[in-house]
């Protein structure tokens, strides 16, 4: 991911340590000491100025503070203007200083998904925090509980089955209480094929990728069919399904989709005071900044904000490299549910489906300073 130029002092420059630090603005920043030895130091914070200051003062009296003063050779500072901006240039310099340690240094903890094992000759479903394999993945999750309580309640529309044993089906298996109250083909005891095991699976497989709405169109074109041939008992029936099943989607959450169709865009401030950050997510992976400018023009005249947004949007790359899609959906997760996110976010589900009127209107919200904003010392977490 590409930075922006950081502000530096060398110490073999010959310019003065407390005249560099006091010419910095005092604003959030993500900064770098180095020594002639050994790893950095990474840090970020609300005030860069203040932070810098205790960790570099000249001290006459011995201390047990962290003082880098005689120690640092080189000292970078990016301005950051926003929680994302620096979850993820914090994120950029971890990987390239720490590459064994990042997670750790960044306490990045992953988000639950609910995963649907397409690797089993009898699939199931199950809750983790690790993406990778042929299989199907949903969320993130804001909790465990929240995966948890999402997976057990969508598992109750369809009958795949939800022990965990490796299976080796035999008419003799003992089965279980799903297989009893009919919520389980029970492939365990043979009472289905493997091919129509695999249909309801493939059923489910839809619903997850769809986010739902492949049993909310089925559903709700059959409570219609019903209500129009007059057979209004069984329409009662379809329609209260219905609600149930847009019931158990809510519950996933505003963020939670098949991470291979997981798209959108936050609309973040920038430290420069003419223009906004756009920080698009392709596929679950957050593609350099882009800058938008909000006094463009051409020829003297302006351009207008919809066909900028659309260059902007044709611009982005074709082809992801999809290897550090955990660490970026476990970003996008701590940033959109925590009590400090600030910004917009805006999800759509492909490049060529991006509500433009929705960004356009964010874009105007977050220059004006009526997005959300972070509360004080979040830019320092």
């Amino acid at each position: 991911m590409l930075l922006r130029d950081p502000e530096v002092w060398l110490r073999d420059s010959g310019e003065s340590l407390d005249a560099w630090l006091a010419a910095l603005h005092n604003v959030p920043a993500v900064f770098l000491v180095h020594a002639a030895e050994g790893e950095p130091y990474l840090g970020r914070t609300g005030l860069i100025r203040r932070r810098l200051l205790r960790l570099l003062a000249e001290r006459k009296h011995a201390s047990r503070m962290l003082n880098l003063r005689e120690v640092a050779q080189r000292i970078e500072v990016w301005r950051t203007a926003s929680t994302i901006e620096t979850a993820l240039t914090s994120y950029t310099l971890a990987r390239r200083h720490y590459p064994e340690t990042y997670a750790r240094v960044l306490r990045l903890s992953k988000p639950p998904y609910v995963k649907l094992i397409l690797t089993n000759a009898f699939p199931r479903t199950m809750v983790t925090t690790r993406l990778g394999g042929r299989s199907r993945y949903f969320g993130p999750f804001r909790s465990r509980a929240a995966a948890d309580g999402f997976e057990k309640a969508f598992l109750d529309l369809f009958q795949i089955r939800r022990c965990q044993e490796d299976l080796e089906p035999s008419p003799e298996h003992p089965g279980c209480i799903y297989g009893e109250m009919r919520m389980c083909l029970r492939p365990c005891q043979e009472a289905v094929s493997k091919e129509e095991y695999a249909s309801e699976v493939a059923r489910v497989d839809d619903f997850l990728r769809t986010s739902g709405n492949s049993l909310l169109e089925s559903t709700r074109a059959s409570r219609d069919r019903l209500s129009e041939s007059l057979h209004f008992e069984e329409a009662a029936r379809a329609h209260a399904m219905l609600e149930k099943v847009q019931a158990i989607a809510r519950l996933s959450g505003e963020l939670a989709a098949n991470v291979d169709q997981l798209h959108g865009v936050a609309i973040t401030r920038s430290v420069e005071y003419d223009e906004v950050s756009l920080w698009f997510l392709l596929k679950g992976c957050w593609q350099s900044r882009r800058a938008f400018s909000l006094a463009a023009t051409a020829e003297g005249r302006p351009v207008p904000i919809d066909a900028r947004l659309r260059e902007i949007a044709a611009g982005l790359p074709a082809t992801l490299a999809l290897r550090d899609r955990q660490d970026h959906l476990a970003i996008l997760a701590r940033w959109f549910f925590s009590n400090w996110r600030d910004g917009e976010w805006i999800p759509f589900d492909s490049l060529e489906s991006i509500p433009y009127r929705k960004l356009t209107n964010a874009i105007h919200r977050v220059a004006s300073g009526k997005a959300d904003t972070p509360t004080r010392g979040a830019l320092g977490l």
